[in-house]
């Protein structure tokens, strides 16, 4: 029986239109269209400039042969050509690939292949490593070149500079919107535990309502935010910020280096209200601060993802005059699916209580649909008793369209209807969950299960601890064991044995997750913060076994 709600109803122009970031823009410029959209040293573009120049490389695309459904990939760092290009590219019905710029040659010519990249727009920082994928891709590829005057000049990898690829545009050609929101907006590489990466590709509808989720838990939407660049743009997109800033008329401030110095600078050159980054980047902030630098009267909010900041580094970013948010995602879910949203309640806290809850992963977002923490096998929610640990499990509109080419992992991590986001965490009877650690890290030993991310909390409260990492390595009688590698405080370098270390933590942890191994050397991470323990594994492993012959 047809509903009287159905009847005469029909979708129609007037009333259904598909979702998309792309309507933001042009919005911003109607709204706000002189303020300061993208600040990048001496350049700046007003909304109206912005809008104008992500239209003319949308044009210029289409001029260029490309056509909806090709892929248009782009090597940059944040300038405000990679900002160009997140409503550009898909302007032109053609799909973003926003390729890791720590990418080796081979890795990037896997992805110009895999993608069937049409054309790559590549900044001259890159040139040479771009130069070698393209020639090791066999693709051929039409190559645009970003010139820049804050880089060294390099040899051109195309034919043509970028700024008279814009020139040459056609004025007559119609911008191509989606004609479904379930269109691909973007092509985004997971950087693999074991093979090559996989090709995550966002839809328009999950990559609008990100953004507009974005400006709701991350605070853009009071007053006109003024927001630095930290975090990659290639990293999902820079979590959808790009597209959130021009919900709200924010301004963009680029940046090529990611270090204390320039952040600082930045803050105090431009008034920066927000900026996001990994723990690493707190840290660093925290090492790095200015003899003169004077706590900011208004907060400076940081969205920090990754593991959970170290609850002394949260304190002492506090002590800064910087406002920690605490947020968690997965590159298959449009980037932030989470956040650790304070209670008011928690004013009243101790700082250590405070602190504690501040760390945790929290809840889901306004646009984030379901969560539960629950078995995997049979997905039963686990108990709210802050122990029981079970996996990630997410279901809504932020779900990735699938793997590019790769039915079978499409398959697997949709498994029972449910996104699998292979995270173990626990839920507090409050509902926020907290990571414990990835189902591939988590460690057994004698039967026994280790959470790696415990381990490093405990670390992290060693004062000389500036950096900590626990995995396994392979033990005769244990099956595997914990071992800790450490980067400590400058001042505390050659200090510490790995005695000291094991004393330490056996007095505040059981025996079987009390690490057996200490390593003291710097930990390398990803451009996005993040720490790669399938390759620690292997590094400790070698490290270990010379040690005991």
């Amino acid at each position: 029986m047809t509903s009287k709600f159905s009847q005469d109803l029909d979708q129609n122009p007037g009333n259904h239109q598909a979702l998309t970031p792309l309507g933001l823009l042009d919005r911003a410029a109607d709204v706000y269209p002189d303020r300061i959209a993208v600040i990048h040293g001496e350049r700046r573009y007003t909304w109206a400039e912005y809008a104008q120049r992500c239209r003319r490389l949308a044009r210029a695309l289409i001029g260029a042969g490309i056509q909806r459904g090709d892929t248009v990939a782009i090597l940059a760092a944040n300038i405000p050509e990679m900002l160009e290009a997140q409503f550009g590219v898909p302007m032109s019905g053609a799909v973003i690939n926003s390729i890791n710029i720590r990418l080796d040659a081979p890795a990037i010519a896997f992805i110009l292949q895999h993608s069937e990249t049409r054309l790559l727009l590549v900044d001259q920082q890159f040139a040479d490593v771009a130069r070698q994928a393209v020639k090791l891709s066999g693709l051929q590829l039409d190559v645009v070149d970003i010139r820049a005057s804050d880089v060294p000049d390099a040899a051109p990898v195309g034919v043509i500079e970028y700024e008279n690829f814009l020139a040459q545009a056609p004025a007559d050609v119609e911008l191509r919107y989606p004609e479904d929101e379930w269109d691909a907006i973007a092509l985004n590489y997971t950087s693999g535990t074991t093979g090559n990466p996989k090709g995550v590709v966002y839809h328009h509808r999950g990559a609008y309502l990100n953004a507009l989720g974005t400006t709701i838990y991350a605070r853009l939407n009071a007053g006109t935010p003024v927001y630095l660049w930290t975090l990659p743009l290639f990293h999902c997109n820079g979590w959808c910020y790009a597209w959130a800033l021009a919900a709200v008329g924010g301004t963009s401030v680029c940046l090529r280096r990611v270090v204390p110095d320039e952040i600082y600078a930045a803050i105090r050159q431009y008034g920066v209200t927000h900026f996001c980054g990994a723990p690493a980047v707190l840290s660093a902030l925290v090492m790095g601060k200015p003899k003169d630098w004077v706590k900011p009267d208004a907060p400076i909010w940081v969205a920090c993802a990754g593991a959970s900041p170290p609850v002394t580094v949260i304190a002492q970013t506090e002590a800064l005059g910087f406002e920690v948010l605490h947020v968690y995602g997965m590159t298959e879910a449009h980037g932030v699916n989470t956040t650790c949203v304070v209670q008011d309640a928690w004013a009243a806290m101790g700082d250590d209580e405070r602190l504690r809850r501040m760390g945790r992963q929290g809840v889901r977002t306004a646009v984030a649909g379901d969560m539960i923490v629950a078995d995997p096998s049979t997905l039963q929610p686990v108990a709210r008793d802050g122990k029981t640990i079970g996996e990630v499990l997410f279901r809504g509109n932020l779900g990735m369209k699938g793997y590019l080419k790769n039915a079978e992992a499409t398959r697997e991590v949709f498994q029972g209807g449910w996104m699998h986001s292979g995270d173990l965490a626990v839920v507090h009877a409050d509902g926020y969950i907290e990571i414990k650690d990835r189902s591939k890290d988590i460690i057994i030993s004698g039967g026994e299960n280790v959470s790696s991310i415990e381990v490093e909390e405990v670390l992290f409260t060693h004062p000389a601890v500036f950096q900590a990492a626990v995995v396994a390595v392979p033990d005769e009688k244990w099956g595997e064991v914990p071992c800790a590698v450490l980067e400590l405080h400058p001042q505390y370098v050659d200090t510490l044995t790995q005695d000291d270390v094991i004393q330490f933590c056996r007095a505040r942890l059981p025996g079987f997750k009390t690490p057996k191994h200490v390593i003291f050397e710097p930990i390398v991470r990803t451009a996005t913060g993040k720490l790669q323990k399938f390759k620690l594994r292997d590094h400790v492993a070698e490290i270990i076994a010379k040690r005991e012959h």
